[in-house]
């Protein structure tokens, strides 16, 4: 039975996300609210709890999983990262747009496209998600909270405490999310002189990274 946390959303109680960070460390895998759509996260090394996402949204090992991060030097050390893409990713973070970038070592063979290597990062901008990283001390692995059979994301927390409260350890309600995935765009090609490719085009402006 998932424990629910309320918290405010523009001064969450420490105590409250704390005791999320609890519930990840032992392996939990929590509903969070992002600046896109709710999301399931989970330790990035855990691998139980990784498998607990897969089952939960129907996917398998080709579908990319996505990295929170706290800040750009925290990115850097998942992902290469030349200084063209580097320029960009300054320009998207913090905000809604996932890229998709070669894998370093950091991360977990399990976790990175298993023929591409390669891992989807990101910064979100969300006041609690970023406190609750702070506190967690690394990078979350996460996935956009759409059901099975759906292509709907959900942002309603009650709703996803009535659909998932006993495949989940946690549900960190702090209102609602836009109702809108992130802009995601592979940078791989950059590494060879190429350009940035949208695959998928969500609530991040194209615009604002000059594309």
């Amino acid at each position: 039975m998932a424990q629910y946390f309320e918290a405010h959303p523009d001064n969450p109680q420490p105590r409250l996300l704390k005791q999320a960070v609890a519930l990840l460390q032992k392996g939990g895998v929590l509903a969070v609210p992002t600046d896109s759509s709710y999301a399931l996260v989970c330790h990035l090394d855990d691998r139980d709890a990784v498998e607990r996402i897969r089952r939960i949204r129907q996917i398998d090992e080709k579908h990319h999983l996505t990295l929170l991060c706290r800040d750009l030097s925290e990115l850097a050390t998942y992902a290469q990262v030349d200084n063209r893409q580097y320029r960009l990713l300054k320009l998207g973070t913090p905000g809604p747009y996932t890229f998709i970038l070669d894998a370093t070592k950091e991360v977990p063979r399990r976790v990175s496209h298993p023929q591409r290597k390669t891992i989807g990062l990101r910064v979100p901008d969300r006041k609690g998600l970023l406190l609750l990283l702070e506190m967690h001390g690394a990078p979350l692995l996460a996935t956009t909270l759409i059901p099975a059979g759906e292509t709907e994301a959900l942002n309603d927390p009650q709703e996803i405490r009535e659909r998932y409260e006993k495949l989940l350890d946690g549900i960190v309600d702090s209102g609602g999310c836009p109702l809108e995935p992130t802009t995601v765009i592979d940078l791989t090609a950059m590494t060879n002189g190429g350009d940035p490719v949208v695959i998928r085009q969500g609530r991040g402006e194209l615009q604002r990274l000059g594309l």
